[in-house]
């Protein structure tokens, strides 16, 4: 196979496309190559259109993620290799035919050069792609809550079975467990000097305090019934058809408890008021879907009791984000945090979890 790999977007060019194009049609000649946007955070995201002579066959227009070009994200991501494992995802995981992802074009990484990944861009096809900052309703919130739990159920407690997954709990995940300790205490706090007002100051010392004691924690939270999960399902990482949800940015995948998700989404994608409104019939939503697809002894009020924990890593994960900065919009970064932590406080989840 001819090499896809690219460090930049300026080198997204016709001989490029066409190296692309010759692993499906080698009849297929590409002609131009255009470029539409270019997003630079946690990845590279380059919208291209390109030009060939067989439009009906295969797409021109292509949604291109890269390594970042900000060197804040590119050090964060390059050493757990993000963009590798999402490229190593599209190319081996097999999902339930239920769940809505973007067709992969090209996916490809080698250590030390880098990573790229080609996708279908949804929007050529009448997708609407989320915005980090979105807020979504009930009946939005309910779709995406069914979709997460029929993935949840196609892997659950069978995935360390396959061998073939093995790579998802392996030496590149565990580095990053490892570095999402050792940098907790600092990120943590960089991250409340930023945050100002956002988080209430009685918050401050249970926040360090569970950054102290991370490792403990992430026991805690992991000691539960293992599936495949997104990790970083929030309203950024969606797209839309006609009503029906998809999922997006898949780097963060792994195994772990499937109401972590719920947890992660409900409290980034629901404005506060309406998901203390809602969380609990959503909940109740999830396990009747788990239940549906054959997964038995769910008991909602476990769930309800683990949803409150789990709700501790959506807010690490925002105020994080906004200490390293250049990862998120800073305006989609503050209205998360201001959801994740009325979600924390709301459910006074550090003291669910034994540290």
């Amino acid at each position: 196979m001819h090499s896809i790999l690219v460090s930049k977007p300026s080198e997204l060019n016709i001989n490029w496309a066409q190296r692309v194009v010759n692993q499906h049609h080698s009849d297929i000649v590409v002609s131009d190559v255009s470029f539409v946007s270019v997003d630079i955070g946690t990845t590279t995201r380059i919208r291209i259109k390109t030009k060939h002579n067989a439009p009906d066959v295969f797409p021109e227009q292509w949604f291109v993620k890269l390594p970042s070009l900000t060197w804040r994200a590119k050090i964060v991501t390059a050493l757990p290799r993000l963009l590798h494992t999402e490229v190593r995802f599209y190319n081996e995981v097999n999902l339930p035919l239920s769940l809505t992802i973007p067709r992969s074009l090209g996916a490809q990484s080698k250590f030390g050069r880098g990573a790229t990944l080609v996708l279908n861009d949804m929007t050529d096809i009448g997708f609407i792609l989320g915005s980090s900052g979105d807020a979504l309703t009930f009946t939005q919130a309910a779709l995406v809550v069914e979709q997460m739990a029929n993935l949840h159920a196609h892997f659950w407690n069978n995935i360390h079975s396959d061998h073939a997954y093995n790579w998802l709990d392996g030496p590149v995940r565990r580095l990053e467990d490892f570095l999402g300790t050792a940098l907790a205490v600092p990120l943590m706090k960089r991250g409340l000097r930023k945050a100002g007002k956002l988080v209430p100051a009685d918050l401050h010392s249970q926040a360090l305090h569970y950054a102290r004691n991370r490792k403990k924690a992430m026991r805690f939270l992991n000691d539960a019934p293992q599936t495949l999960i997104h990790h970083d399902c929030h309203p950024g990482n969606l797209f839309w058809h006609q009503s029906k949800p998809g999922l997006l940015d898949w780097q963060l995948v792994r195994f772990g408890e499937g109401i972590s998700d719920i947890a992660y989404f409900l409290s980034t994608s629901l404005d506060p008021a309406v998901r203390r409104e809602h969380e609990v019939r959503l909940i109740a939503i999830y396990a009747q879907c788990l239940q549906a697809n054959g997964i038995a002894g769910i008991d909602v009020n476990m769930l309800l009791e683990r949803y409150r924990a789990h709700l501790i890593y959506s807010f690490e994960a925002m105020i994080v984000t906004l200490g390293i900065g250049g990862m998120m919009s800073l305006e989609s970064n503050c209205e998360l945090i201001r959801r994740t932590v009325a979600s924390v406080i709301d459910h006074d989840s550090f003291a669910g979890i034994p540290i």
